[in-house]
């Protein structure tokens, strides 16, 4: 995205080990910024509804990421950390502003996702592994997604206006959830928190120049779509098509540029 300059820009993108938050930080990095990755590796090896490749992409680092755009001319860091621990946001900030400098741009990508339900069923309609919805899936499942995105969200608010900053960014990911979220119930409530969340520093922040928005892929193969996942969209009557990590990136750049000014407190949703 050449046609974009970010510049001098310092991004924060959570979950970023591979998929869409992988495609983002390339992207932001492609268009100058520099980029502090966040990932924690994560281990689905008892389920075998997820493809061994998307397995072994949840449990890898980000190292990969970042010696590419480093190949590429770019300049990026990467930082395991476990974005349940409340301490974790503030420890981020710090590491990203000790290396590069103020975080213009929050990418909230990251999730704890995890499918649990109110129905008595081992599987769900793709063959993944579901649990009750507990105390442990309800926790898990808000500390990253709801929690940790607030958080980051008031440390970037907090740094931004103590700098006397007058440009920021905030992206959250979403795959809805205001309405439910059958079989993943946990993971649409804190997608709907997250929204929610963001839609405030939309109206909070932007006398501050910042800017806060949702982006709402449609289903994106990141490793984890299956013959039966195809199968379910081609016969939906909601979804047109399955997406690629990098085209979800290429409309998450353009929201953190100068082009999008104008555009704040949107759920934008990619068809």
């Amino acid at each position: 995205m050449a046609w974009i300059d970010l510049s001098g820009r310092v991004a924060l993108v959570t979950g970023a080990n591979h998929g869409i938050g992988a495609a983002t930080a390339f992207a932001l990095a492609e268009a100058g910024a520099k980029v502090v990755l966040t990932y924690l590796r994560l281990n689905h090896s008892n389920d075998a509804g997820i493809p061994e490749d998307y397995r072994q992409r949840r449990a890898s680092s980000a190292d990969g990421v970042v010696d590419e755009i480093a190949g590429g001319g770019g300049r990026a860091v990467a930082i395991e950390a476990d974005l349940a621990d409340p301490l974790t946001p503030r420890a981020l900030f710090d590491t990203a502003e000790e290396a590069f400098g103020p975080v213009d741009i929050l990418i909230n990508n990251a999730s704890g996702w995890l499918a649990d339900t109110f129905k008595p069923a081992a599987v769900d309609r793709l063959g993944r592994s579901l649990q009750p919805v507990s105390t442990d899936t309800i926790d898990r499942q808000f500390s990253v997604d709801a929690r940790a995105a607030a958080l980051l969200i008031a440390q970037f608010a907090r740094r931004h206006i103590e700098c006397k900053s007058k440009w920021g960014r905030i992206i959250g990911l979403t795959s809805g959830g205001p309405l439910g979220f059958p079989e993943e119930v946990s993971y649409g409530a804190a997608k709907a928190a997250l929204e929610n969340y963001t839609m405030s520093a939309a109206f909070e922040l932007g006398e501050y120049g910042v800017t806060a928005n949702i982006v709402y892929p449609p289903v994106t193969d990141t490793g984890w779509v299956t013959e039966a996942v195809r199968e379910a969209v081609q016969e939906s009557d909601e979804h047109l098509h399955i997406a690629q990590a990098e085209e979800v990136a290429e409309v998450i750049v353009l929201l953190a540029s100068d082009r999008a000014r104008l555009i704040t407190g949107n759920v934008v949703r990619l068809r």
